[in-house]
């Protein structure tokens, strides 16, 4: 048959013969069809498998018929929010209602439900009371024990109850939904799917575990003592590693458990060449072409994955529960057919947006040792010194670049998903550096130091501010050897647990220094399962149990935020209120260490419009 779509209807499913789908997909995404999508790269390997996948993207879940359009599926239902949590997807870090997602036809806000994943399986158990639902995606597996939740400010329990679904499929699923699909398909019951890593499942009882597990404290236990959430959080984060976690037992109430097994194993390189090498239409359905496409994929429609998992820990990414640690590439002959494809593509204007993933220049394990033993239990490869034993290196990552750059019909590779400038100054050879100045950046490159306090950057995981000013001044040096002006945009974050108004003012008194605005500042977002959400919540900090200040006021967190910006007329009143309540007046003045006036400048169009 030629490549297609997969069946959104019965007409779709008729044209191919089916009278029933072995499984139905449900994703809160418009349907993409494209290996940067979650749904695609499941339901194209399930079908890879000969399985019969049908898809329902977006349904109404105001009407229960719009989850049965294609019928009850022979073996189960597969949900997921999205690629984003939808909590995410649909408010600002204010908890403000977006104006748009990239993720829906025409960036339409509103195409899914508040909780997506917990609202379309309730909405399936309202039609077929015994089918088999499996959740996974971001939404589900970051939530897939009690977690804090930022938008209703509680602690939830795990999705698999609120949902009512049977299993959770975690991480990034490709191992752990071809077992199920597997024992499904051999007749096993749903709930006697109780073995596959990567999965997490409900028990009335713990007699059926035979291995050793670890019991975390109970729900209602970790709702109303914050310490015993930051010890059952942290624990949750030692068992990350499919190599050596253990699996995790949590009571929810009388006769009710949900068992987390140890996390899927990481992809083989042949496993993931194989992922990327499925018959994608590379595009989103031609429904969504008369309301504008879809966002999202103009983002990474020419762009390539060549790895997964990082090991860089940042405390407030969630990347250690959903990808692991572990790094997993792809072979440079699996991205350079990809990236031929790609020319051939009518839309192809010869740039390759970016060559990357969590982190672009991570293109193996942080170690040998990883490969057979995983990542160490408690320790991190670069923080706060890179251990010893990581192995830096970037000829294979040069290597693949070169190969791009040389493919007819490119004119540019950009690298644009982010390098760890850590890892970088620990490679004492210039090769990468240069040649992602001379060819690889445009005027401009993005790094993540976050902060510059090393008290604020300590709870962040991150390196010391002496690590970031030694990459500048390399970074200037081969700059100036290549003969090109270019910069450094450093996007930094505000109000991350740590962060007291005096650090937020060293910070803005650094961005006075670089002699701009920054564009991009992120306030931190307390999304699901990060050791900074943690932090946030329960004023502790899980590695250590010391306490942490927390700015949680919205009054707090928005002078902090107008600090990075200080110069923006519109941030004044709040930069003015936040330095004369900490006793920093020196800071207000004409003088060239001053960041604000004594008083409010009007702009002259102010000025005209009040005249009026």
């Amino acid at each position: 048959m030629e490549k297609d779509f997969l069946p959104i209807s019965r007409e779709d499913m008729k044209k191919r013969g089916w009278s029933q789908c072995d499984f139905v997909y449900i994703s809160g995404d418009a349907y993409v069809d494209h290996s940067s999508f979650g749904a695609a790269i499941i339901t194209r390997l399930l079908e890879s498998r000969g399985y019969k996948v049908g898809i329902i993207a977006q349904p109404d879940w105001k009407n229960k018929e719009s989850i049965a359009v294609l019928g009850e599926p022979r073996l189960g239902f597969l949900v997921s929010a999205g690629n984003m949590d939808s909590m995410v997807n649909h408010y600002t870090v204010n908890k403000k209602r977006r104006k748009n997602d990239a993720y829906s036809p025409g960036g339409k806000i509103g195409l899914r439900p508040d909780y997506a994943t917990i609202v379309y399986c309730n909405l399936i158990r309202q039609t077929f009371k015994r089918t088999p639902v499996i959740i996974g995606g971001i939404e589900a597996s970051l939530r897939r024990l009690s977690h804090y939740d930022y938008w209703s400010d509680k602690v939830k329990r795990s999705i698999l109850i609120d949902s009512g679904a049977d299993i959770i499929s975690y991480g990034m699923g490709e191992h752990s939904i071809i077992e199920i699909a597997e024992a499904l398909e051999a007749g096993i019951d749903v709930h006697d799917i109780t073995y596959v890593k990567g999965t997490v499942y409900k028990a009335k009882s713990l007699e059926h575990i035979y291995d050793e597990y670890i019991e975390l404290p109970s729900y209602d236990e970790i709702a109303c003592d914050k310490r015993k959430y930051a010890r059952s959080f942290y624990t949750q984060y030692l068992n990350t590693d499919a190599f050596s976690a253990k699996i995790l037992v949590e009571k929810i109430k009388e006769k009710m458990y949900v068992v987390q097994n140890p996390p899927a194993l990481p992809l083989t390189q042949t496993e993931m060449d194989d992922v990327y090498s499925l018959p994608y239409m590379r595009d989103y359905h031609p429904i969504y072409r008369k309301l504008g496409g879809v966002p999202a994929l103009s983002e990474i429609k020419f762009s390539l994955t060549s790895n997964r998992g990082c090991f860089g820990g940042c405390s407030f990414c969630a990347l250690t529960f959903h990808q692991g640690r572990i790094v997993q590439t792809r072979s440079h002959e699996s991205i350079i057919n990809e990236a031929r494809l790609m020319t051939h593509d009518p839309d192809f204007k010869g740039y390759i947006h970016d060559v990357g993933g969590p982190t672009a220049n991570f293109r193996r394990p942080a170690c040998d040792k990883q490969l057979t033993k995983g990542a160490c239990t408690g320790k991190q490869c670069l923080y706060p010194e890179p251990c010893r034993n990581l192995v830096v290196e970037h000829k294979d990552y040069i290597s693949l670049l070169r190969k791009l750059r040389s493919i007819p019909s490119v004119k540019k590779v950009f690298i644009r998903s982010g390098i760890r400038f850590d890892y970088c100054m620990k490679d004492s050879d210039d090769t990468f550096l240069r040649e992602l100045c001379e060819n690889h950046i445009s005027g401009q490159l993005r790094v993540a130091p976050e902060h510059i306090s090393d008290k604020v950057l300590s709870r962040m995981g991150k390196p010391s501010r002496t690590v970031y000013d030694s990459f500048i001044k390399r970074y200037k040096r081969i700059n100036s050897k290549t003969g090109k002006e270019q910069f450094v945009v450093p996007y930094l974050m505000s109000s991350h647990p740590g962060s007291t108004m005096k650090e937020a003012i060293e910070l803005a008194e650094y961005v006075r220094d670089l002699g701009y605005t920054p564009e991009q500042v992120q306030d931190f977002y307390p999304t699901p399962s990060t050791l900074s959400t943690c932090m946030y919540y329960t004023g502790l900090d899980p590695r250590t149990m010391e306490r942490v200040y927390t700015p949680v006021s919205r009054h707090e967190k928005e002078m902090q935020r107008a600090l990075i910006q200080y110069k923006k007329p519109e941030n004044y009143d709040l930069v003015k209120e936040a330095l004369l309540a900490n006793n920093r007046s020196d800071l207000i003045g004409f003088g060239p260490k001053c960041l604000i006036p004594p008083r409010k400048i009007r702009s002259r169009s102010n000025e005209k419009n009040r005249k009026r």
